[in-house]
């Protein structure tokens, strides 16, 4: 049996779109979570933030993080605020957010799933 592949983000984010793009095209098997949908919680967040950093894991370019307060914006200054930021607003966690058996990566360009899955 194949070990399970999870991808997390929001469905109409189109780097979200342009990832399952990848996986459906290479026949690559893989559960969808929306977290906008059906949220994050703090285990998780703890289990991606052990493979990526939590300044890479929070998306500081998005529209989310503009619209935050420049005070709320300020205290995101550790991993325990921007874990606290994450599970408020899951949108602005950068997307999308692969898990494999042996690795967590976020964010899609061809390159990178090509060296995850190559055979």
């Amino acid at each position: 049996m194949a070990a399970q592949i999870t991808l997390y983000g929001i469905s109409n984010c189109d780097q979200v779109k342009k990832a399952r793009a990848w996986l459906t095209q290479q026949e690559i098997g893989y559960i969808f979570h929306d977290f906008k949908k059906s949220g994050v919680d703090r285990p998780l967040l703890e289990q991606w933030l052990q493979q990526i950093p939590w300044d890479t894991l929070l998306n500081r370019r998005g529209t989310t993080w503009r619209v935050l307060s420049e005070e709320r914006r300020a205290s995101v200054v550790d991993v325990e605020s921007a874990i606290a930021v994450m599970m408020e607003t899951p949108s602005i966690i950068k997307r999308p957010v692969l898990v494999t058996a042996t690795r967590c990566v976020c964010g899609f360009s061809d390159d990178l799933y090509h060296q995850i899955f190559k055979p």
